[in-house]
């Protein structure tokens, strides 16, 4: 199985095999590795006001930057069999 299909599995996995609810810090770190993974590096601006929950996964994805998608994708690949088996 390539890296690409071990990381589309572990998304879908991710919504299903973990049973409790992760941190909040956990919960960024999956979505800041999913966005790197995907995307690369993080784009935009930096959202402004009071829209913290936004602002909070805009500066996770944002400490990433640089990182290869390659090493993002294995990383949450790792994080999400890590919180399926908690």
């Amino acid at each position: 199985m390539s890296l690409q299909e071990d990381f589309k599995n572990a998304a879908e996995r991710s919504k299903t095999d973990i049973k409790d609810r992760p941190s909040n810090e956990d919960l960024l770190k999956l979505y800041a590795l999913f966005k790197q993974g995907e995307e690369g590096d993080v784009k935009g601006e930096r959202p402004g006001g009071f829209d913290f929950k936004a602002i909070a996964k805009y500066n996770a994805w944002e400490e990433l930057k640089g990182k290869p998608s390659e090493e993002a994708m294995k990383e949450y690949i790792d994080l999400v069999n890590k919180l399926a088996d908690a």
